[in-house]
């Protein structure tokens, strides 16, 4: 059984949850791997979970504790 390692940042974590995705989508995947992958998945899911919530406790704080829609103005070109 492969060991987990947390990641570094978010992105990282978030390409790791596609890679298994994508192999948990195979058939051919044996059942303990499977089982494996999703362990790690939840972990990272997690991983992921907490990220978010940091980066919006942040924005809270940039925000003066009133957080704010966020949208995109289109430009002038």
């Amino acid at each position: 059984m492969k060991k987990y390692t947390t990641p570094k940042n978010f992105e990282d974590a978030m390409q790791r949850l596609e890679v298994l995705t994508q192999a948990m989508q195979q058939a051919e995947t044996p059942l303990e791997e499977a089982l494996s992958n999703y362990e790690e998945g939840r972990k990272l899911i997690a991983f992921c979970r907490e990220k978010l919530t940091q980066a919006e406790q942040r924005l809270q704080i940039l925000d003066q504790g009133e957080l704010k829609d966020f949208t995109l103005q289109e430009q002038d070109e």
